[in-house]
């Protein structure tokens, strides 16, 4: 694997910054950032709202399991805690998509990493900010790749209008 697509979202603490720490810590492999979008909270569990951005990273030398390796160390890095599922947190950093160097989507049903992630495609604050960096991306659901502009469409309009581009920027 070269390419990974990771979306990174943080809404306890200085938001900004601990994004800016998951950019920090991937620090050459980043090859583009997204603009960074403010979001109601996911999955049901009241709490404050989050910044979501996405980061395109590239290495060579790195898999799948490499960019969860690192997914997670940058989350222990803000001291993360997982006490609830889809509850506040300081840094979350999902891998969404992974191609190798002959741009080849990674296809896992590992119980650790499932690729591509599988409900990256039922979130605007994953897909908006992905078609920033990479208009004319790909995400594979079921077994075929669809158009992530496509994906995006096919969300309630709401869901699309609860991603709200900020003025903050991440640096690489």
């Amino acid at each position: 694997m070269t390419r990974a697509v990771l979306s990174v979202g943080s809404n306890l603490g200085d938001r900004l910054a601990l994004l800016q720490s998951a950019v920090d810590g991937l620090a050459a492999t980043v090859r583009a950032a997204s603009g960074v979008y403010e979001t109601a909270a996911w999955g049901g569990v009241e709490q404050g709202p989050f910044l979501n951005a996405v980061l395109i990273v590239d290495d060579p030398a790195a898999d799948g399991q490499v960019w969860l390796r690192r997914a997670h160390e940058l989350e222990q890095a803000a001291e993360r805690v997982r006490i609830q599922r889809w509850g506040p947190r300081t840094l979350d950093v999902d891998v969404i998509s992974c191609r190798n160097a002959e741009g080849m989507e990674m296809i896992s049903d590992d119980p650790d990493l499932t690729l591509p992630h599988p409900r990256a495609h039922l979130r605007a604050f994953v897909l908006v900010p992905w078609l920033e960096v990479e208009p004319e991306a790909q995400l594979s659901v079921g077994e075929r790749p669809r158009a992530v502009a496509e994906l995006l469409e096919e969300l309630e309009p709401e869901e699309r209008a609860g991603v709200v581009l900020t003025d903050l920027v991440l640096r690489f």
